[in-house]
């Protein structure tokens, strides 16, 4: 096998967010692009020697081109052994568990999670370390620095492996193995959940509807909820990963999941109704005629987490991203366990996980998981809802509305300005980092702002300390508006608003959200100037 070295130019665009680098696809079919963040990877982690590397993706447009160029470059590297999901294919959970499992010395996945596909869509890759989880701040920093100096990358003079068939191939010294990429997560799934009491659930004739969005999750919803669980055939709707996901956003909200909704809400809904997104980490949960709010969703499986197999010794502790509604923290302080509040980005929940300190984490983007992997779950989340719906023998609306009737109801949504001008949303936020303490105090509408800040994040477990994460605004009442910028789109920048009030059990529980969050919503718009800096009247998303 012949070694190349390349010589490259450094680039200064290959900083990491926080779910890795993402651009569109034309920027990764640049020469040497993916070549040079690729190279910075292996630079940075240093693998040892007799390395087993995870290499996979969502399946989107430039994936298996991109699997080819990252496998002659572990080789030349000197990976010993890559893991390869059958077509390219693994969803983000899977690769987390497979790194555990096979004590790899981490993964390359290849996605751009819930953004668009296709050859005008955007593509991602990201590195997750040895515990399963991505990089921790230290590492993609290290990444960021070689690529700004890199002036060479090695590469083999190697054909093609043949991703389609399963088995072993030999790139001389280094084994790539072409594996199924749903046997091993659903063995991990067999081991969770009570699978025998989900497929007593679909005997009675219970019915739901799993939107894959044309992306990862088809492959493994088939598998388990039809083949193996007893769903009737047809359950698992655009079931067919696509490079361009079918022409559809596979991202998991009202909006993109029209499809779902739209029958969730007809005559003749089904029983339960989830949708995944394009990597398959992400979540949505509906019962018939209800949508069930991401932060709820996470409130409820915490609260029921013991009906499951693997939780029945209950949960030690919980987290939530600091956008995330507090639903959870009423659980969590009912329960007598802690709650921690992190900036937003998985990565923060890795090292509490890693520590024990907790066992349910989540954020209100549709991001639910656990202590089995490190990594956010989609397909777990619905399981887990499956396993509480199987042995409560209640509907989705009744253990909802169980819930908000034992712990009140926090009323929460999160408005997306999306494709802004990045100069007007950093003016916008640094108006805001500027008025902090002249907010204070102020009136908006029937609310007094009691507090502003900038949330900052100190580690419990290792120290580190995450700076500017997002301006709070809280009032006097509780209810509180969260302002970011997101680091996940590729089109300008995203400007989310998230939006709370809390409902107390003797209150009015059933109000619609938008409804129920119209002085919030006011006050935001007044106090950020949101129409009059960025001209747009109303959010591009609403969830």
């Amino acid at each position: 096998m012949t070694i190349l070295t390349i010589k490259t130019q450094a680039l200064s665009d290959q900083k990491p967010g926080t779910s890795g680098l993402r651009k569109k696809v034309k920027q990764f079919q640049k020469k040497h692009y993916l070549e040079n963040f690729v190279q910075s990877i292996f630079s940075a982690i240093n693998c040892p020697e007799n390395s087993t590397l995870v290499v996979g993706g969502d399946g989107r447009y430039h994936n298996e081109t991109a699997i080819q160029t990252i496998l002659k470059m572990a080789a030349a590297n000197g990976i010993k052994r890559v893991l390869v999901g059958q077509n390219g294919l693994l969803s983000t959970p899977a690769v987390s568990n497979l790194i555990r499992k096979y004590g790899c010395v981490g993964g390359i996945v290849l996605s751009a999670s819930h953004n668009p596909g296709g050859p005008n869509g955007d593509f991602g890759i990201k590195f997750n370390a040895s515990n399963g989880g991505p990089a921790p701040e230290a590492v993609t920093d290290a990444i960021y620095t070689i690529s700004k100096s890199i002036s060479e990358y090695h590469i083999c003079d190697v054909v093609d492996v043949d991703l389609n068939a399963i088995g072993k191939t030999q790139l001389d010294d280094m084994t790539v193995e072409i594996i199924d990429p749903v046997s091993d997560y659903q063995k991990m799934m067999e081991s969770l959940f009570d699978f025998d009491a989900i497929r007593s659930l679909f005997a009675t004739g219970f019915t739901m509807k799993f939107d894959a969005m044309h992306a990862i999750t088809g492959p493994y919803a088939k598998a388990i909820f039809e083949d193996c669980l007893g769903a009737r055939e047809g359950s698992v709707i655009n079931s067919k990963p696509l490079p361009d996901f079918g022409g559809c956003h596979p991202d998991p909200n009202p909006v993109y999941a029209k499809e779902l909704v739209d029958h969730m809400f007809g005559d003749e809904a089904s029983d339960f109704g989830a949708a995944s997104d394009g990597d398959g980490d992400r979540n949505i949960i509906l019962g018939t005629g209800i949508y069930v709010a991401p932060s709820d969703s996470l409130a409820i499986l915490t609260a029921n987490a013991h009906l499951a197999p693997a939780y029945k010794e209950g949960v030690c502790g919980a987290a939530r991203s600091m956008p995330t509604s507090m639903a959870i923290d009423r659980v969590a302080d009912k329960l007598g366990i802690p709650c921690f509040e992190t900036p937003t980005g998985w990565k923060f929940f890795g090292n509490l996980l890693d520590a024990g300190k907790i066992t349910i984490c989540g954020e209100e983007s549709a991001g639910t998981g656990s202590d089995h992997v490190r990594e956010k779950d989609g397909v777990w989340a619905v399981l887990l809802w499956l396993n509480i719906l199987a042995v409560t023998q209640k509907s989705v609306l009744e253990i909802i509305t169980d819930h908000w009737n034992a712990y009140g109801r926090n009323y929460y949504s999160r408005h997306d300005y999306e494709a802004i001008d990045k100069g007007v949303a950093e003016a916008l936020m640094s108006g805001l980092r500027s008025r902090k303490n002249t907010l204070v105090g102020t009136k908006q509408g029937d609310e007094v702002v009691a507090t502003v800040d900038d949330f900052e994040y100190h580690d419990p477990v290792d120290g580190s300390i995450a700076s500017k994460q997002g301006i709070r605004v809280i009032f006097e009442s509780g209810s509180r508006i969260v302002f970011r910028l997101s680091g996940t789109g590729t089109d300008g920048a995203t400007l989310r608003v998230y939006l709370e009030r809390y409902q107390d059990v003797d209150s009015d529980l059933a109000l619609e959200t938008q409804t129920a969050l119209e002085a919030i919503i006011s006050a935001a718009d007044n106090i950020a100037e949101i129409s009059k800096l960025t001209g747009m009247s109303e959010p591009t998303v609403i969830s």
